[in-house]
């Protein structure tokens, strides 16, 4: 998702009756004090800065800058891709563009041999390479990254039982976490879809949830169960912030009224690692073998698929582009599995002993 910045608000569908609250009061003052603009609210929990912006070793790291600003409009990929040119700089402690194709070959052999790179990290590595020393530099003689082939592990998604959902979430008892957790359950989303939604995407009375510039920038939307509704009016209740839905806790006194000032005045949302590092406690509390926010987006696709839900239904709430990519989840119902079970009995049977 891309950094937006935020300065004014309209009504919201959330809580309209509830929007003035005692911090949203006016001060009480005979003089007018100056407008003063309102600080810039992002809706990202990671604020991307665009490479043109760094301090680069060589220049021509700063052309890469420059071409990949032209190329890619998310500054999250264009973050990617100079930071594998980095790494490759840094490995070597010279200009990249001085490196040769035998200086490439010994490079990749290193990261995939000694290193271990996952095969997806490694397709990244070489298209900022491709990217750099053939579109940029011209080295059309380069034949190193046609020579390089990577092969996704077959490995399955973590899911969790209804049971392990449940007492993971009874685990995180301070509601300001358990509530977008409950959210990713309950909807499916990914933990930067719920940690980026403002009070103008709640749709409470369709009960609908709008995602925004998702993955692939894309919108979607997607229901909202009556009970998680009610819920997020609760959770916004409290702190009232004039767009964020899940603002930033940020640090200090844990005293309510203090707490809710501070959400309210917040100027981004609340980080991921806050929310990850709390479900690594919890599943290492509770002895379950992996569980992550995104373990919680499988868990939904995994349970709507045992309660009947269609393929293709769960691909568009999802916002999966290929039907293959929600495919996965057919491996991983226990439903399918008894199914197969029965089908197998029943080739057992009448067979000679």
């Amino acid at each position: 998702m891309n950094s937006t910045n935020h300065s004014s608000t309209g009504n919201t569908n959330l809580n309209p009756e509830e929007r003035r609250g005692p911090e949203c009061a006016p001060p009480q003052s005979k003089a007018a004090p100056e407008p003063t603009a309102p600080p810039a609210i992002r809706t990202t929990a990671c604020d991307y800065d665009n490479p043109i912006d760094y301090d680069h070793p060589y220049p021509s790291m700063a052309q890469f800058a420059d071409f990949l600003a032209l190329h890619y409009d998310a500054n999250r990929t264009r973050c990617a891709y100079y930071r594998n040119l980095r790494l490759i700089q840094e490995h070597f402690s010279s200009d990249p563009a001085a490196l040769t194709e035998a200086h490439l070959r010994d490079y990749f052999l290193l990261v995939k041999l000694k290193k271990h790179w996952k095969p997806k990290t490694i397709r990244q590595a070489v298209a900022a390479a491709k990217m750099f020393f053939v579109d940029l530099l011209g080295h059309r003689d380069f034949t190193v990254f046609s020579q390089i082939r990577t092969k996704d592990h077959d490995t399955l998604p973590a899911v969790l039982t209804r049971e392990q959902v449940i007492a993971l979430l009874a685990f995180i008892r301070l509601r300001r976490y358990r509530t977008p957790l409950k959210l990713i359950y309950c909807c499916g989303l990914r933990l930067s879809e719920c940690l980026g939604l403002t009070i103008h995407d709640i749709l409470g009375k369709e009960n609908k949830l709008l995602i925004r510039n998702s993955k692939g920038h894309k919108d979607r939307v997607v229901p909202l169960p009556t009970s998680m509704y009610k819920e997020l009016r609760r959770y916004w209740a409290f702190h009232r912030h004039p767009l964020l839905l899940f603002p930033n806790v940020g640090r200090g006194d844990n005293d309510p009224k203090v707490l809710a000032a501070r959400m309210h005045q917040a100027t981004g949302p609340m980080p991921h690692s806050s929310l990850q590092r709390l479900l690594v406690l919890a599943r290492k509390k509770l002895n379950i073998p992996a569980a992550s926010p995104h373990s919680l987006r499988h868990s939904f696709a995994t349970h709507l698929l045992e309660a009947g839900a269609h393929l293709h239904m769960i691909q568009k709430l999802l916002g999966h582009k290929q039907i293959t990519t929600t495919m996965v989840y057919l491996h991983l119902t226990h439903q399918s599995t008894q199914d197969a079970l029965r089908l197998m009995d029943q080739l057992c049977q009448g067979l000679p002993r």
